[in-house]
């Protein structure tokens, strides 16, 4: 690669799209701000924390679960996506759902539904208040509470992502004859390297517009798997670009750190591809007659652990690999890490953003309400769309005379 086309793929740097636009004021981003803080801290809570859940007090060991279990490294673009597909969701009246490919990074699910309230509406004890949240910090990844990954319980979730690779394939799965739904769905950089998900690309191929709902995916290239490397993050723009084209996709990109204008970016980029769905969409049910248009697709590219310290002892963190899981591993047994790791939380304002364990009602509003809400779909909680059963009566029952019957029943 020329030293051009390195500099192509980074994650650093202003906001970077293919499509252009500013559809955010200044307030607006002030508030997606707070709420992108308001979600990475709790992101880090659940990894981290039992005791002091807003930090009133200065954080020590003892506050810290003894054992600490979690992904936080995609959190932040899947915190990211999904914010910015609310404001979608309120605007156009939309039906959506989200699946997260890298469910191992459940905390930006589980912090989405807490946010949204949905949480606190299914776990009465995980209310929104400071109480409430310090029960939900010590749930996650702990004995008698729940698991690291997006798992059933999780309100929204129908896709747990610990076997990584069906992300794709479990969003078409829920949009076929669902034709108003949307599944958002969050594609990690190492599950696109697997067999599955290379294959479900193909998916668009068996999807109609007129009866279907859409998939609409967001490839997040945070650079690193579990521990090294990944391919799609590291070939050019060109090779990407002509590799979805060839799977039938259209892809637009997303690529930075710097918060501000990647608001902007991905606000503008995710309003293109939903208006481009509705479009082929219309075309197909006023028409009546299907086709298979090139449907838009989203590469985020951002770092790896976004927002956090980009080095800890010499070793990077941000942006590297070391970020994926529990990203200071030994802050309850290092005083400088336990230092380090404090300061980070309280770089998202806590106390100011959390008021008694809840956001401002102008953050809230940010959230769609009811079952628009991604974590409350009906779509993604079959309990709530069960009928009674129908079963045959004595008097229903076909018999010997009833041609009807089948053989094996008259036997």
């Amino acid at each position: 690669m020329t030293d051009k086309e390195v500099e192509s793929i980074s994650p650093y740097g202003p906001a970077r799209s293919t499509v252009k636009g500013e559809p955010l004021s200044k307030a607006d981003i002030d508030k997606y701000n707070d709420f992108f803080k308001a979600s990475l801290y709790l992101s880090l809570g659940m990894i981290f924390l039992k005791e002091n859940p807003l930090l009133r007090e200065p954080l020590k060991k003892e506050h810290m679960k003894l054992r600490l279990l979690g992904h936080f490294g995609s959190a932040p673009g899947q915190i990211f996506t999904w914010m910015h597909f609310n404001r979608l969701i309120k605007k156009y009246d939309l039906d959506s759902i989200f699946i997260s490919g890298p469910g191992h990074g459940a905390p930006a699910v589980l912090s989405q539904s807490y946010l949204e309230g949905v949480y606190s509406e299914v776990y009465h004890d995980k209310s929104e208040d400071i109480e409430g949240m310090q029960k939900f910090f010590k749930s996650f990844s702990f004995p008698g509470g729940i698991g690291s990954h997006a798992t059933p319980e999780t309100p929204g979730s129908i896709h747990e992502g610990g076997e990584l690779g069906y992300s794709v394939s479990h969003a078409f799965g829920a949009v076929y004859d669902h034709p108003n739904l949307i599944a958002l769905t969050m594609v990690g950089d190492g599950e696109a390297e697997t067999g599955p998900l290379a294959t479900a690309w193909h998916s668009t191929k068996f999807l109609n517009p007129i009866v279907d709902g859409a998939v609409l995916p967001v490839l997040h290239l945070n650079g690193y798997k579990i521990n090294n490397p990944t391919i799609l993050a590291r070939i050019s723009h060109k090779e990407l670009e002509n590799l979805f084209l060839g799977y039938g996709w259209q892809p637009y990109f997303v690529e930075g750190d710097d918060v501000d204008t990647m608001h902007q970016a991905m606000a503008a980029t995710l309003e293109h591809c939903v208006l481009e769905i509705r479009k082929f969409q219309k075309q197909a049910r006023d028409s009546g007659k299907a086709f298979r248009p090139i449907w838009p697709l989203i590469v985020l590219r951002s770092p790896k652990g976004w927002t956090g310290p980009r080095k800890i002892d010499d070793n990077y963190l941000e942006g590297y690999w070391r970020a994926h899981q529990v990203p200071v591993p030994n802050a309850a047994t290092n005083p400088e890490h336990l230092k380090i790791l404090e300061k980070w939380m309280r770089s998202y304002e806590p106390e100011r953003i959390f008021k008694d364990g809840r956001i401002s009602d102008e953050l809230k509003a940010l959230c769609p309400t009811g079952n628009r809400r991604m974590s409350a779909n009906p779509v993604a909680n079959g309990g709530i769309l069960k009928k009674p059963s129908s079963f045959p009566t004595s008097r229903t029952t076909p018999s010997r005379s009833t041609s009807l019957a089948a053989p094996m029943l008259l036997a």
